[in-house]
């Protein structure tokens, strides 16, 4: 655990932190979420949680509804469920005053799902936080095996479960380079996203220590605050499949935003700018980045667009070169 670091806004960790008291080395002994003698209660908004769930929506009242009672159906109880409409146009609003009482609505103008986690964030009560996209689901003991590993594993601050893959409705099975881990795994975070914000639950000082969602990515935030987390903490895993994960859907970002990967560069560009980073890490990571590059250089210049393509053929070679001291 790297104890006392403090990351803000233009430092290499991320772009956001909040404004709860610094930390200190001490702040690393013992365990965050303890409260002794908190009582179970009913689902619904709790005034002092131990669990905040973050749910973000934009146009998905088809959708929001079974996430939420996903969240109502959990066998664990003390939580609050925060909802952040990230400007929605359809009917969100009236979906979301059938659940008054039970949930925290939040709206803001349209701003990406970076910026709806980060407003969730802001607004937490809960020493740890679990993030549920409104296209996904929860399993009924989500939540109550992650608290009761946190708890069991006293030196965590992140832990994520397996997942059922659907698409239109029937499963999906997993290839072997998707199959998920706990420890220390910078190496597999670089390849790919091996972490689904649906499945993971963070304390929040780590979140505070790391940076929280880079709201300047369109899309790769979660890949890009999985390599921040990854390259200076373990993650502990459930291996049981608790998260129930939806594809197919038009509107997600796979199938909106073309050439991802170019958002996994600045990613890897922003990781490879702190000094903290291990030499093995960092070489890995150039690895993968003149890897990535490359992909998104021959896309492009497959297209016709030349000067993209030699942009990041240059930014591959340029980090290459950097590694190996060659001019």
């Amino acid at each position: 655990m790297t104890a006392g670091v403090e990351v803000g806004p233009g430092s290499p960790g991320g772009n956001r932190r909040s404004p709860r008291r610094k930390l200190t080395p001490a702040d690393t002994i013992g365990i965050y979420w303890h409260r002794p003698g908190k009582e179970r209660r009913e689902p619904g908004i709790n005034i002092v949680p131990l669990v905040t769930v973050i749910i973000p929506t934009y146009n998905r009242a088809r959708l929001l509804g079974r996430a939420i009672e996903s969240v109502l159906a959990q066998t664990f109880h003390d939580y609050e469920l925060v909802v952040v409409d990230d400007g929605s146009t359809d009917s969100t609003r009236e979906l979301l005053a059938t659940f008054q009482g039970k949930v925290v609505p939040l709206f803001q103008d349209h701003r990406g799902v970076s910026a709806g986690r980060n407003r969730g964030i802001e607004h937490s009560k809960g020493d740890l936080l679990a993030f549920l996209d409104s296209d996904d689901e929860w399993l009924p003991e989500k939540l109550s095996r992650q608290v009761a590993l946190f708890d069991r594993t006293k030196g965590s601050y992140i832990c994520h479960t397996n997942e059922i893959w659907l698409r239109h409705g029937k499963e999906v099975p997993q290839k072997k380079c998707h199959e998920k881990q706990g420890g220390r795994f910078f190496e597999r975070a670089l390849e790919r996203c091996l972490i689904s914000p649906s499945s993971a639950m963070i304390s929040r000082d780590l979140l505070d220590r790391v940076g929280w969602f880079d709201e300047e990515l369109p899309a790769a935030e979660d890949y890009d605050l999985w390599l921040r987390i990854t390259a200076f903490h373990d993650v502990t895993f459930v291996p049981e499949p608790l998260v129930m994960k939806h594809g197919g859907y038009d509107d997600q970002l796979s199938q909106t935003t073309p050439a991802i990967d170019r958002f996994r560069i600045r990613a890897i560009v922003k990781i490879l700018g702190d000094p903290r980073l291990r030499s093995d890490y960092r070489a890995a990571a150039i690895q993968e980045l003149g890897r990535k590059c490359r992909i998104v250089a021959e896309g492009y210049r497959k297209r016709g667009r030349v000067a993209e393509s030699e942009e990041f053929f240059e930014l591959a070679r340029s980090y290459e070169a950097s590694a190996t001291g060659s001019p």
